[in-house]
């Protein structure tokens, strides 16, 4: 597993924020699945660049958040949140077009801003982050696999370039659910046109981050997540 490092530059409060963010992540793209064991404090230090105590710190926050849960003397396990006591997205269905649609209609409301805040704010390591994730997408496209986690991944890569930390926690709360690609294409006779028109969306949205070009990152998304949706009214109506 390929895991992210944190900036050692950072403050110890933000050591902390980074990598708990870092595995909600894992276990949010499902890398870490429920029930699955994190890897032990030495292995998360030597894999992140922090502390133990940075390491404790951050799991101590999974827990709270009910996301992990310690067993005595078997370590610290991912565990299934529920309706009433975790996300309140987890009853999201993804082959129901309607819950679809849901989903699509709420990260408009966030995304199409949180694009417009990377453009202004994004950092050089989040523009390469960024492309890096881009660039997974298209392989994964190449591959004809599903590119859910890759799609996810470039999605929540905008969401950390805002500087605000609330924008990556609202998709890894969504969680990969909230990528419905894979049941769409799997639908269409031309799944090639149709992931090829998708990238061109990512692209742009990429593109106008990196020329930190606020107005033309926030369309581009709006208009990435729209035809998203017009694509699944479109099913609706068949």
């Amino acid at each position: 597993m390929r895991h992210r490092q944190v900036d050692p530059q950072s403050p110890r409060p933000n050591l902390v924020q980074q990598l708990a963010d870092s595995l909600r992540a894992e276990i949010a793209a499902g890398a870490i699945p429920v029930g699955g064991r994190l890897p032990s404090e030495s292995r998360l230090s030597a894999a992140h660049g922090v502390s133990r105590t940075v390491v404790r710190e951050a799991v101590a926050a999974l827990r709270a958040d009910g996301l992990v849960a310690a067993r005595q003397g078997a370590g610290v396990f991912v565990q299934q949140l529920h309706p009433h006591g975790g996300s309140p997205f987890q009853d999201i269905d993804p082959e129901r077009i309607s819950s679809i649609l849901d989903v699509l209609e709420l990260r408009a409301a966030v995304e199409i801003e949180a694009a417009g805040l990377a453009a202004q704010r994004r950092a050089a390591a989040q523009e390469e982050a960024l492309f890096a994730a881009l660039a997974a997408l298209e392989a994964a496209h190449a591959a004809e696999g599903s590119a859910t986690a890759e799609d996810f991944a470039f999605h929540r890569a905008v969401a950390e370039a805002t500087q605000n930390p609330r924008f990556a926690q609202f998709l890894d709360m969504l969680g990969p659910e909230a990528i419905p690609r894979a049941r769409l294409s799997d639908q269409r006779p031309a799944q090639a046109e149709y992931l090829a028109q998708i990238q061109r969306e990512h692209r742009a949205v990429a593109h106008a981050i990196s020329a930190r070009d606020a107005a033309a990152a926030r369309a581009a998304m709006r208009d990435h997540l729209e035809q998203g949706q017009a694509r699944y009214r479109r099913m609706l109506r068949r």
